[in-house]
C-alpha cells in the first residue's frame, strides 16, 4: 500500500484535511486529532495527514514530559488496547495501526504505542509512517541498536538508501559478526549502485551484487518492488513473481495476501477474491480479517460496476438502482454474518446497526446500537445513531435524551459533535421547543458558520426577533 500525498487522495478528504491543518494552526489539537483520525480510518496511506495528526498529538502534550518513555514494558504495554493491537499485528495490521494511534492520541509519549505503530505500519508497507514513530523512540534511546536497525530497513524500504546504507554501516561496524546485518547491507549496495546506473560496473563479478541480483531483470524487479507509485505494468510483473514464489512457497499466506492486494489495486476484483480464498482454503478456518478483507473486496467490484455504467444509457437509473441494491443487500447480509460468527464484537454490532438504519430497518437498529453502545470506543456515535433512530419513530423525548447523553459524553468540539448538535436541535425544533433548538444551532454557528444550514437557521432567528 503506497504512501499517499494530499494531490493523490480524494477531493473531500483533501477538503477534510485543510480543515485538520486549520484547527493546528490555530491551536485547536482535539479538533486536528479528531479531524485527522477520521480521514485516516478511510484512507490510511495519507501520509501528509499522519504528520499533522502526529504534530497535533505531540503539541497537545507539550509541557507535560514527566516520566516519558520510562520502559517499554509499562503503563500502556499491560494495557487491553495494546494487547488488542499486538494481537492484530499478526493478521490485520491496518486495524493494529488505527488502534496504535489511540493509544497515541491518549498519550503521546507511549512507547508501545509507537513501537505497535511502527511495526504495524512497516507490516501495511508504510515506511514513511513507521519512521515518524521510530525517530521519536530514538530521540528518546538513541544508542538503542534494535531501534536504530528498525530505522534503517524502514528508511530503505522508503527509498532513503543512502541513509540507511549509513546506518547499516555503522551497525555491521559495532556487530562484526552479525551475518544477517552484512546481507542487509550487501543488498543496499547492491541497490544503490543499480539505481545509479553502475550495473555494467559489477558485471566481472568482483563484488557481491552479483550473488544477490543474478541479472538486470531481476535488478529491476527489486526497484519495482520499493516504488510508491505502482503502475499497471509493474503491478503486473509483481503478480508473476509472486506468483513464482508461491510455487516454492505455496503455504506463504503473506505472499497470497500480497496478490490478493495487488490484483485489488488492478481492480481484477475476480482474482483477487480468489486468492482471498486460496487463504481461507489453506487455513482451514475464516480469520476476522480477511473475512472482511473479502467483504472490503465485493463492495469494491459493485461500486466498480457501478461506476462503469453508461449514464446516457436509456436503462442507466434501472442498473444503477439494481446494482445499489444487489450492493446494500450483501453489506447487510455479510455483516450480519460476521455478527453471528462473533456475537461479541460490539465494533461489528455497531456496523450492522448503521447499515441497518441506512436500510430503513429502524427496529433492527435500536437493537444493534443497544448492544453498540457498550464498547467504549464506539459509545458516543452508537448513543447518537440512536437518538435518531428514536427521531425516526418520532419518540422525541427519547431521541433527546440519547443526544444529550451523547453530548454530554463528547470532550472534544469537532465534526462528530457538530453532527450531534444538529441532530439535537431538529429534534427540538420538532418538539416545538424553538429557543433550545435554536442554541444548539448557535453552538455550531460559532465555530463553524458554513455547517449545513446553520447560517440560514441563526440567521431567520435573529430577523425574526
Amino acid at each position: 500500500m503506497p504512501e499517499k500525498t494530499l494531490s493523490q487522495v480524494a477531493r473531500p478528504l483533501r477538503e477534510q484535511f485543510e480543515k485538520g491543518r486549520a484547527a493546528l494552526d490555530r491551536h485547536n489539537y482535539d479538533y486536528a486529532i479528531a479531524i485527522c483520525t477520521g480521514i485516516l480510518e478511510q484512507e490510511p496511506a495519507f501520509f501528509d495527514c499522519r504528520q499533522v495528526l502526529r504534530a497535533s498529538q505531540e503539541k497537545k502534550t507539550e509541557g507535560h514530559r514527566s516520566g516519558f518513555f520510562k520502559k517499554m514494558i509499562s503503563g500502556a504495554s499491560s494495557s487491553p488496547m495494546l494487547a488488542k493491537g499486538q494481537f492484530a499485528l499478526r493478521s490485520q495490521p491496518l486495524e493494529a495501526l488505527k488502534i496504535a494511534e489511540q493509544i497515541l492520541n491518549s498519550d503521546f509519549h507511549s512507547a508501545s504505542g509507537h513501537k505497535l505503530l511502527a511495526d504495524a505500519a512497516m507490516a501495511a508497507d508504510l515506511p514513511k509512517t513507521a519512521i515518524l514513530s521510530l525517530k521519536i523512540l530514538l530521540k528518546d534511546s538513541p544508542k538503542d541498536q534494535e531501534l536504530q536497525k528498525d530505522l534503517a530497513r524502514a528508511c530503505a524500504q522508503a527509498g532513503d538508501v543512502d541513509l540507511a546504507e549509513k546506518m547499516f554501516v555503522e551497525l555491521v561496524r559495532l556487530n562484526p559478526g552479525d551475518g544477517k546485518l552484512a546481507e542487509e547491507l550487501k543488498d543496499l549496495s547492491a541497490r544503490k549502485t543499480m539505481a545509479e546506473g553502475g550495473y555494467d560496473d559489477l558485471a566481472d563479478g568482483k563484488g557481491s551484487y552479483r550473488d544477490i541480483l543474478k541479472d538486470k531483470d531481476q535488478a529491476v524487479a527489486l526497484e519495482q518492488e520499493h516504488r510508491q507509485v505502482k503502475d499497471v505494468d509493474v503491478t503486473k510483473r509483481q503478480i508473476e513473481e509472486y506468483e513464482a514464489r508461491l510455487v516454492q512457497d505455496p503455504k506463504n499466506l503473506k505472499l497470497l495476501r500480497s496478490i490478493a492486494e495487488l490484483y485489488t489495486q488492478r481492480k481484477e476484483f475476480d482474482r483477487a477474491l480468489e486468492a482471498y480464498n486460496r487463504i481461507v482454503a489453506t487455513e482451514g478456518q475464516t480469520d476476522p480479517g480477511i473475512q472482511k478483507a473479502i467483504a472490503d473486496v465485493t463492495v469494491r467490484k459493485f461500486d466498480h460496476a457501478l461506476a462503469g455504467l453508461d449514464a446516457a444509457a436509456p436503462d442507466y437509473a434501472e442498473q444503477s438502482a439494481r446494482i445499489k441494491a444487489e450492493r446494500d443487500n450483501f453489506m447487510l447480509t455479510e455483516c450480519k454474518q460476521r455478527s453471528e460468527s462473533y456475537p461479541n464484537d460490539l465494533i461489528i454490532r455497531f456496523e450492522l446497526g448503521q447499515l441497518y438504519f441506512q436500510a430503513g430497518k429502524i427496529s433492527e437498529a435500536i437493537q444493534e446500537m443497544q448492544k453498540a453502545q457498550n464498547n467504549p470506543n464506539k459509545r458516543i456515535q452508537a448513543l447518537s445513531l440512536l437518538g435518531q433512530c428514536f427521531a425516526r419513530r418520532n419518540m422525541f423525548d427519547l431521541a433527546a435524551k440519547k443526544l444529550e447523553q451523547a453530548l454530554a459524553e463528547k470532550q472534544v468540539f469537532d465534526e462528530e459533535k457538530m453532527e450531534i448538535l444538529y441532530a439535537l436541535g431538529c429534534v427540538l425544533e420538532k418538539m416545538g421547543k424553538k429557543e433550545e433548538a435554536i442554541e444548539q444551532f448557535k453552538k455550531i454557528y460559532e465555530v463553524d458558520v458554513g455547517f449545513k444550514d446553520v447560517a440560514a437557521k441563526v440567521d431567520a432567528f435573529y430577523a425574526g426577533k
